[in-house]
């Protein structure tokens, strides 16, 4: 349905875009901490870049985290889990 190009693009800006301004007392929740190996951390790496250049992410001064573990499938390889 849709082309390559056209899939790694964010929509046109609509004017009830908004922006969700946090409290300065905001607290972050302590989140676990999951140890991942030197390719988990490659993937990882890799991920947050082809995003941050597709526009699907952007970089941000806030302490919130999202965890990021990796689950063993049937065919022995490893998919990507974020726990939002």
């Amino acid at each position: 349905m849709f082309g390559k190009i056209e899939s790694e693009r964010m929509p046109v800006r609509k004017v009830w875009d908004h922006v969700i301004d946090l409290k300065e007392d905001f607290k972050v929740s302590k989140a676990k901490v999951y140890p991942l190996s030197r390719n988990e951390r490659d993937k990882v790496q890799k991920f947050i870049e082809e995003h941050l250049k597709k526009g699907y992410i952007q970089s941000s001064k806030l302490q919130q985290i999202s965890p990021v573990f990796f689950v063993e499938k049937k065919d022995r390889r490893k998919c990507m889990v974020m726990d939002y």
